[in-house]
């Protein structure tokens, strides 16, 4: 052994004393720098037009230490930030748990997406799913869009906290109870916590994984044992896991709740998106990142059980008055709560007692809810229970508190409009009522069918049953209350009318009562478009129709449309007849569709179309669809049943079709499924199955009209499992196609910018057939073969691409059958935009107004006599040199600085500024186009220019 003398033995006594000192002091510093538990952010824009937002980040932290929230730093996103300082005023919420909140105003210059975040030092010591967690950041972010199609919008909140107690073996169950101040919908999503911005905590786990299960077994972890232990959100925002474990963290660096000696603490985080309805399509519009901490304690405990109201619809002005109930089998004392959208609107929702406290069981909570008009939305709001119980023996905590959680919806409705009145008026219908009970409806929708509809709405059935056959005819606003009817009101109907009030935020009232009006007969009638025979070359159409009542034997005559809307320029197929029928001949009734109408002297008859079929094979089966475009209806309650007809029936004459089954037409789509229920008798894939269907309709009108109108639809036929594509379609021509070398430049400015394009259908080939239903327009705006993307979806051969920035761009065709096949993609076809620039060679830059800048020819808009509106000549950049006699630079510019033009735009000034004496000057110009062909994406121009004053 070596031996040291006293004095180095006292020096290594002291160094050793220091650096435990050392050690302690960072303990100490450690665990009085550990705090942050759980937090979010969240966002309101208080100025729509200075794009102002007000922040509030909400925090929570143990009372383990003495270190209060503050002296962390909060981001705006566009790359201004602000210190905050020690916070002071804090809200003790539990007996280890304080709260706090501070508001930031800020201002953005532009629109965009920006990420707003907060981080400070540090996470609460001991979380048991990460590692080092109290010398781990605490980072949050949300993220907000600005534009200018959304004025006022704000982030999502939450009203229940993210700090929450389970137990080992039960399931937990937990929800942030949000709700959107826009009623945008919401998507949840778990997330990594975060230290840093793209940065996790490091070594996260889910806290089912399988090391936090020690003395119970992995594989049976769930509440009923026999499974894995799971933990996820749902789109509700149910975050459930079943079951935490039995790892419990005895490093003593958490605090557990009273009355509990081990316990362990988990950190978990998810996303809350916001989704904003613009027209048909759901946009993401920024979200919220909540980082909440839930912690698992080990106990005997029953966890009260909690009883609230079923579901409920009801409409605005109700008054909402129900009890919440919890019991406890351990006769703990119960604590009930509630949170929830209803208490954050104006005119609130109120729970009694309140503040929350403990009660014996069983315990009561009175929910009072006085709805109001501004409460109408279409989604429902969502209030969340949670029963608390308090384990003690002897006024001591013997355990974890355990909690039962519950959602109730409760979704408030328009109330129906009252009063409708209808009156004939001589040219259309007119519908009054009287003034809308809520004056925050958008609007009042106006719905039609003909002939009545009886139905009495459930609780929850709002607006006009989906199949009952009303079409709506108009709206008007929410403080007006009449409507004239001119939508094709058909002479002879039995109009049956009800109102719908529509509200912000998707809210629909319920439907008012029916009223009826019969039309005078004071114009001919159609009765019948029946499709007599189908064929490509030889079909035939049988039209059927009533004089008016007034008619003394006119002439008629007969138009068809090429379509079943009966738009566009009709052919007069029939004239000077006396007869009330005619037969329509040698028609492609096979692909065509077609639409008729009537005229006897001045007078017309509204447009009737006839009953087009539609196929849609499947595995084993084809499913029909019809649709007819008829002034009557053929969804009445008195004529209810459509019939289908089928080949494949009878085994001597299996071409023979006949009568096979039946729909109720007035209660379902007008569809129907062959899935071989017919003789039980599944399809074969190698067999055509041709249908066609019968509708029978009525006018609902007084007597010595027929009914039922009976019609019949085209004969289809399909094969079920049919795998062989079209053949591809040929010669796609673009019609518009212009010719740079002809038209270098633009006589004047388009208006718009399309490509027109036709196509022939594909000739059959070996490995495709002819069969096609629709065909896709594929576009590649660069010409990149791996940039194509479907931009329209097309039933004839002809498309015209609209709203274009430029002509550039290039096009192929594919072909779909009915069983929705695709066929080869076309060639290519494409349109480019010109590389063309003729600049001029005098301009005279004195300020009066008129050639005081040198620019290209056709670069100006013809009717803008100031030049400051521009045609697009498709140039990306430009760089532009001027030279005077003796070859030296007397002015340069460059448009990739935001202060210069791309159409050049020089007044005549050098670089310095000064004005250029007259005379002659060269240039080169160096263009970048924006077209397809590379050889010409880059030219250069050289020329001269004077310059006169």
């Amino acid at each position: 052994m070596k031996k040291i003398t006293l004095l180095e033995f006292w020096r290594h006594l002291f160094i050793k004393s220091c650096l435990t000192l050392f050690l302690f002091a960072l303990l100490i510093s450690d665990l009085e720098a550990s705090h942050i538990r759980a937090g979010e952010i969240i966002a309101t824009r208080i100025d729509p037009f200075e794009r102002t937002y007000e922040f509030t980040f909400i925090g929570y932290r143990d009372d383990l230490t003495s270190v209060r929230f503050g002296n962390g730093i909060f981001r705006f996103g566009d790359g201004e930030i602000e210190e905050i300082p020690t916070i002071f005023n804090e809200v003790q919420i539990r007996e280890n748990l304080f709260r706090v909140e501070f508001r930031l105003v800020h201002t953005y210059r532009g629109n965009g997406a920006y990420t707003v975040s907060y981080e400070e030092e540090y996470r609460n010591r001991g979380i048991a799913n990460m590692n080092d967690s109290g010398n781990t950041l605490f980072y949050v972010e949300s993220q907000i869009v600005i534009d200018g199609l959304v004025g006022l919008n704000s982030t999502p909140r939450f009203t229940y906290p993210p700090i929450d107690d389970g137990t080992i073996g039960l399931a937990y169950h937990h929800n942030p109870v949000a709700f959107d101040p826009d009623d945008d919908s919401l998507s949840y999503e778990l997330v990594t916590p975060q230290q840093a911005r793209g940065m996790s905590v490091t070594n996260y786990r889910l806290p089912n994984a399988p090391e936090f299960y020690v003395d119970i077994p992995f594989f049976d972890g769930n509440e009923g044992g026999g499974s894995e232990p799971s933990f996820s959100i749902d789109q509700d925002g149910n975050l459930i896991w079943d079951a935490p474990g039995d790892f419990l963290n005895l490093a003593g660096g958490n605090e557990c709740p009273p009355g509990v000696e081990r316990c362990a603490e988990y950190n978990v985080a998810f996303k809350v998106t916001e989704w904003k309805k613009l027209g048909a399509e759901y946009v993401p519009y920024g979200y919220v990142i909540r980082d909440m901490q839930i912690t698992i304690s080990e106990g005997d405990n029953t966890p009260p059980e909690l009883k609230f109201p079923a579901d409920i619809c009801v409409e605005a002005g109700t008054n909402i008055s129900e009890i919440i109930s919890a019991t406890d089998v351990d006769g703990h004392q119960v604590e009930l709560s509630a949170f929830g959208a209803p208490f954050q609107v104006p005119g609130p929702a109120t729970v009694s007692p309140f503040p929350f406290e403990y009660q014996d069981s069983p315990a009561e909570m009175t929910f009072a809810w006085n709805t109001l008009c501004g409460h109408v939305k279409g989604s429902p709001y969502i209030v969340g229970f949670r029963a608390n119980d308090l384990p003690e023996e002897d006024g001591e905590r013997v355990g974890p508190s355990l909690s039962d959680v519950g959602f109730w919806s409760i979704t408030v409705v328009g109330p129906a409009p009252q009063g409708l009145v209808l009156q004939n008026n001589q040219e259309g219908i007119s519908v009054d009522w009287e003034s809308y009970f809520c004056s925050n409806a958008d609007n009042i929708q106006v719905w039609r069918r003909i002939g009545p509809y009886a139905f009495e709405p459930d609780e929850c059935e709002v607006g006009i049953p989906e199949g009952a056959g009303y079409r709506l005819v108009g709206q008007v606003t929410g403080t007006e209350n009449s409507f004239f009817d001119q939508s094709n009101v058909a002479a002879g109907a039995l109009y049956c009318y009800r109102l719908v009030a529509s509200f912000p935020q998707e809210g629909i009232s319920y439907a008012s009562e029916e009223v009826c009006i019969t039309v005078p007969l004071n114009t001919p009638i159609i009765t019948n478009v029946d499709v007599a025979n189908t064929s490509v070359t030889d079909g035939e159409i049988i039209v059927k129709w009533l004089p008016s009542e007034t008619d003394n034997g006119s002439f008629h005559k007969v138009l068809r449309f090429d379509n079943l809307n009966g738009k566009g320029t009709p052919v007069e197929v029939a004239s000077g007849l006396t007869q009330l029928e005619f037969v329509d001949q040698g028609l492609n009734t096979d692909r065509n569709q077609y639409s008729y109408q009537v005229l006897s002297g001045t007078d017309s008859a509204t447009v009737a179309s006839q009953v087009h079929l539609d196929l849609q094979p499947g595995i084993e089966q084809i499913e029909l669809t019809w649709v007819a475009n008829v002034p009557w209806t053929n969804q009445s309650q008195r004529f209810p049943y459509h019939y289908v007809y089928r080949n494949q029936i009878n085994e001597a004459d299996p071409d023979q079709v006949v009568l096979v089954d039946s729909i109720r037409a007035d209660l379902v789509q007008l569809q129907y499924l062959d899935n071989g229920a017919i003789g039980n008798t599944p399809l074969q894939s190698d067999s055509t199955y041709c249908y066609f269907v019968t509708t029978q309709g009525t006018y609902e009108n007084s007597p010595g009209l027929p009914e039922p109108l009976l019609n019949r639809s085209q004969l289809a036929c399909s094969k079920p499992n049919d795998i062989t594509p079209p053949c591809e379609p040929s010669f796609p021509q673009i019609v518009n196609l212009k010719s740079c070398e002809e038209n270098p430049l633009f006589a004047t400015c388009p208006n718009e910018y399309f490509n027109e394009l036709t196509w022939d259908m594909g000739a059959e080939a070996e490995g495709c057939d002819e069969e096609v239903r629709l065909y896709n327009v594929y576009f590649s705006q660069s010409g990149l073969v791996n940039e194509y993307e479907v931009v329209a979806t097309v039933n004839t051969n002809a498309f015209i691409h609209q709203d274009l920035s430029s002509f550039k761009g290039c096009y192929r065709i594919s072909a779909v059958d009915r069983s929705g096949n695709e066929s080869e993609l076309s060639e290519e076809v494409c349109n480019d935009n010109c590389s063309s620039l003729e600049l001029p060679n005098v301009f005279t830059p004195n300020s009066d107004g008129k050639n005081d800048t040198f620019i290209p020819f056709a670069s100006f808009i013809e009717d803008n006599e100031s030049r400051d509106e521009f045609c697009d000549l498709f140039i990306d950049r430009v760089e532009f040199q001027v030279f005077d006699r003796t070859g030296k630079e007397v002015f340069a510019m460059n448009s990739d600085n935001p202060e210069n033009s791309k159409f050049i735009q020089w007044d005549g000034r050098s670089n310095n500024g000064n004005s250029l004496p007259t005379g002659i000057y060269y240039y080169q110009a160096n263009v970048q186009f924006d077209v397809l062909a590379s050889s010409e994406s880059h030219k250069i121009f050289n020329g001269w220019v004077q310059i006169l004053k």
